[in-house]
């Protein structure tokens, strides 16, 4: 157990809630492309990411469209809103990279609501977070051309994973945005002619008179 992860995390909710989640929560690593949870699972488990990152989506006709991205001391808001209802995922979760996460059952998770309210704060703030990447996702795909989307997850990706160069193939940037592999190649290379990212065997580079992070 990741005693300073429950104690920033959950410190504020005093010291008997402290003694419930050592004694309830469970801590599973997560290796990277593994799938966390798929649309139609039932949940069983709220989440808490101690470390790596998940990336959260649906599937349309066999194409992503990413929501989020689940990072370290975050939850994932779609996982535990579904706890209010049927207790069926809406959503796709996989890990990038090897992740670290604790797990609180559910129906643990329905008690401490009634039993320590507080804990609301910490969805609160969750919402406010997934609201608005949900908005930047929506208005990415509707107002900017494909080349600002590409750059932008490539960007977003350096800023999630800390890898520059980084590893990224055209099909895999294809899947995350919807688009197919050629489309992608085409739009990679003009990107790359205007200056915007470098390409080599070492990965995709963003040039040092260009602005890295994008968040």
């Amino acid at each position: 157990m990741n005693f300073d992860f429950i104690f920033n995390k959950f410190g504020f909710l005093g010291d008997d809630f402290l003694k419930e989640i050592n004694k309830h929560a469970i801590v599973n690593t997560v290796k990277a492309k593994t799938e966390v949870i798929r649309e139609g699972q039932k949940n069983k488990f709220v989440p808490f990411l101690i470390k790596g990152s998940i990336r959260v989506f649906t599937l349309n006709d066999g194409r992503e469209l990413i929501y989020y991205y689940v990072r370290e001391n975050d939850s994932c808001l779609m996982t535990f809103s579904s706890i209010f209802s049927d207790h069926i995922s809406r959503i796709y979760a996989v890990a990038e990279e090897d992740s670290e996460v604790l797990l609180i059952p559910v129906s643990v998770m329905h008690d401490w609501l009634i039993q320590f309210p507080a804990i609301n704060r910490l969805f609160y703030q969750e919402y406010d977070k997934r609201f608005s990447d949900v908005m930047n996702m929506v208005n990415e795909a509707v107002f900017h051309k494909l080349d600002k989307r590409i750059l932008s997850y490539i960007k977003h990706q350096i800023d999630l994973k800390g890898d520059h160069p980084i590893k990224l193939t055209h099909r895999e940037i294809a899947t995350n945005l919807g688009t197919s592999r050629e489309v992608v190649s085409r739009v990679l290379k003009k990107i790359e002619n205007e200056g915007e990212i470098l390409q080599s065997k070492e990965g995709i580079r963003i040039p040092e008179n260009k602005n890295v992070s994008h968040i």
